[in-house]
């Protein structure tokens, strides 16, 4: 437990409303925002990506039509490997118990790697069914997915949830579910690690370094840099406390499913060869 006269100094945590507009039984949430604003904005971009035959050397592998398709395949397979990963990874237990409750996504428990696996079926299965090169669809896909993460994290900031461990740095807040502690907001770590600084690295990739022409350079960028980003904020964020620490009072769930994919990411990067022109 830290002072009290620490946690009196630490910052005052913004009360937002998580919900943003009610209308009798119909509530508009931040969260559900974040999953809307995320896909259309990330749609945005990768349209504009495709309409730019320099980033492809030549005529674009997959069309703005083929986007406004699979924009349907990408929203389930977010929605329900996103649910599902959360019911396998972190909490089975009560879901057996209650498996009905898989369906109260307003109570929250969404996970990013089972979002991941989701979106991923989807798209092999949208490139299969339209006969399009998957790793060039892949690679469009990865390079718009930390927009999505920024707002996911912002609104998990304001849900006062997946907050940091207790901390005496001079940004750590008392989050109203974290108890009288003062915590770091890995939230915000997050939103500008997955989110800002990863959108960047992969802007350079697919602007600067063309390696759109490349497939799967792209996609082991982003795989890479997701895990290592949620490695490094793993050690500020509070584990889930129906798992805590795995092993040796350090190692958290969300490690052990992010090394194999800075693995995953570095065997895609060393084997990607160009597209022919």
């Amino acid at each position: 437990m830290f002072p009290a006269a620490l946690t009196q100094l630490a910052l005052t945590f913004p009360n937002i409303d998580p919900i943003l507009i009610q209308l009798g039984p119909v509530a508009i949430r931040w969260y559900s925002l974040a999953y809307i604003g995320g896909i259309v904005l990330g749609w945005l971009y990768a349209r504009r990506m495709v309409r730019n035959d320099r980033l492809w050397g030549g005529k674009e592998p997959v069309t703005e039509a083929d986007l406004d398709d699979f924009i349907l395949w990408a929203t389930i397979g977010i929605i329900v490997g996103g649910r599902l990963g959360f019911v396998l990874f972190y909490d089975l237990p009560v879901y057996l118990d209650d498996p009905l409750r898989i369906f109260k996504t307003w109570q929250g428990g969404m996970s990013f790697h089972g979002g991941l696996i989701g979106t991923t079926i989807a798209m092999f299965a949208f490139a299969w069914r339209r006969k399009l090169p998957v790793w060039s669809l892949i690679d469009i896909v990865s390079a718009v997915v930390p927009i999505g993460l920024f707002f996911g994290r912002l609104a998990n900031f304001i849900n006062s949830e997946l907050w940091g461990r207790p901390s005496d740095v001079p940004w750590a807040m008392v989050f109203p579910t974290g108890g009288d502690i003062a915590r770091h907001p890995s939230q915000l770590y997050e939103a500008g690690l997955e989110g800002i600084v990863l959108f960047l690295v992969l802007r350079v990739c697919t602007h600067n370094l063309l390696r759109l022409r490349t497939p799967r350079f792209v996609t082991g960028i982003f795989i890479a840099g997701y895990g290592l980003a949620r490695i490094f904020v793993e050690f500020f964020r509070e584990p889930d406390v129906q798992l805590g620490y795995i092993y040796g009072g350090w190692l958290t769930m969300g490690m052990i499913l992010s090394i194999p994919m800075v693995l995953l990411g570095i065997a895609l990067v060393a084997s990607a060869k160009r597209r022919p022109a």
